[in-house]
């Protein structure tokens, strides 16, 4: 699915409350089939697993009463147990029967159900992952999952596709809820929760890390998988680093061009439309901020073969990742997700075991890992917070509240993840395992 700027005055679907457009978003304007049966072993499932979660759950309709307080430090500013509230009990119960947790985030974009807390919620969710079905009900678990489609592996043309789709939405978009320096990754912060106005100085303190990791100096050969918007490239440039930096995204390379030109760094820096896999030469130091995720676990022993062939010798690359937990990875690869369809498509989290078999695989070692996963919850919650304040904005690029629902969804997702530690966030060091020092 393409999640690319409608265009003016949509024919739309009045559901519940919210006007939905059945050209731009087919499978939330229109209820899915499913069984009674299906519907009703659903119903049974959610109520059983509800009762035993710290949560409430309240049905009728009171859209627009839900208060969505600010998330603090523990992950909710709210007292007591997070609110699910039903609009629509029979939809949002055909919809997680016919599609499982696809239908459970199209049920939220489609404004069938909310929450007083929606991180808290998640979070509980995510906490209790393991336990929402009852164990002999596990095994039925295939029919109630897709298969990722054909179309989404990350080829060459369709790595190209998957980055666009997301990354190619709307540079305007993006500068709506990032801080200035245009940082779509976890910063490292100097006190949690986050000071006032701390938020770039955080996003610089995690890309001088991870310069710091890599040996980028002066006159250092640097290759950056992955640009962004160049915030990193300009950070690199400024220590006297030759830059080369790759993306796929059309849209940030033209702005990453003229941020770099408005640094007075453009006879250090290049930026390509490029894919890594197409990247010739070496470099002192190789460096990829949260773009392994893109990658795909069909195409990771590529992605590492490359790192490997792309460093010169005695150099060092430097990686930061999202991570999950091995099992979790696994399922997770064999299926069709909510944000694998609307979010990220061909996107896959690795797992740390996955990570050091992969690398290790391709001749090279890890020599540093850390993680930080509490801090990336902080910067999702600024993301989220900042995203919603400024609705009206995203509105007026032409995003409908279906989308800005998606979107508000998918960054409380993120965040609950790392509240609740079912995810993790780590910077790693990586040299060829025949250098000197290359023992972890």
């Amino acid at each position: 699915m393409t999640v690319s700027v409608p265009p003016a005055a949509p024919s739309v679907t009045a559901l519940g409350h919210l006007p939905v457009d059945p050209e731009r978003w087919p499978d939330v304007a229109r209820l899915p089939r499913a069984s009674a049966l299906r519907t009703a072993i659903a119903r049974r499932i959610l109520a059983r697993a509800f009762a035993r979660l710290p949560l409430r759950t309240h049905h009728g309709d009171v859209r627009g009463l839900v208060p969505r307080p600010a998330t603090g430090e523990a992950g909710s500013a709210q007292v007591g147990p997070p609110t699910l509230t039903l609009h629509d009990p029979a939809a949002f119960h055909r919809r997680i029967g016919a599609d499982g947790l696809i239908g459970f985030g199209e049920s939220y974009m489609a404004d069938e159900w909310d929450s007083d807390d929606l991180v808290g919620l998640l979070t509980v969710l995510a906490t209790h992952v393991d336990d929402l079905v009852p164990a002999p009900l596990r095994r039925l678990r295939s029919a109630w999952v897709r298969r990722r489609p054909a179309h989404d592996r990350n080829t060459l043309e369709g790595a190209r596709d998957n980055i666009q789709r997301h990354y190619d939405l709307s540079n305007d978009l993006f500068a709506r809820f990032l801080d200035p320096s245009m940082s779509y990754s976890s910063a490292v912060f100097d006190t949690l929760p986050a000071a006032p106005g701390a938020f770039t100085a955080a996003q610089h303190r995690k890309i001088d890390a991870l310069l710091d990791l890599a040996g980028v100096r002066e006159g250092t050969r640097l290759l950056e998988i992955g640009t962004g918007w160049g915030e990193l490239a300009i950070r690199a440039a400024s220590r006297g680093a030759e830059v080369l930096t790759v993306t796929l995204s059309e849209e940030q390379r033209a702005l990453a061009l003229r941020r770099i030109a408005e640094a007075g760094l453009s006879h250090r820096v290049r930026v390509e439309l490029l894919d890594y896999r197409e990247v010739e030469g070496q470099y002192d130091a190789v460096v990829s901020v949260e773009m392994i995720e893109a990658v795909g676990a069909e195409y990771w022993p590529t992605y590492f073969a490359a790192l490997h062939r792309l460093l010169a010798p005695g150099g060092a690359v430097a990686l930061q990742t999202i991570t999950m937990p091995h099992e979790r990875m696994l399922h997770t690869a064999r299926t069709h997700t909510w944000i694998s369809k609307y979010v990220f498509p061909g996107g896959l989290i690795p797992s740390p075991d996955a990570l050091v078999r992969e690398s290790s695989a391709a001749g090279l070692s890890i020599t540093h890992d850390t993680g930080y996963g509490e801090h990336y919850a902080e910067t999702l919650r600024l993301w989220r917070e900042t995203f919603v304040q400024e609705s009206a904005a995203v509105g007026a690029l032409g995003f409908d509240r279906v989308f800005q629902r998606m979107w508000e969804l998918y960054l409380a997702y993120s965040e609950a993840g790392f509240r609740a530690r079912y995810l993790d966030v780590r910077q790693l060091r990586l040299v060829a395992a025949d250098a000197p020092g290359a023992s972890r």
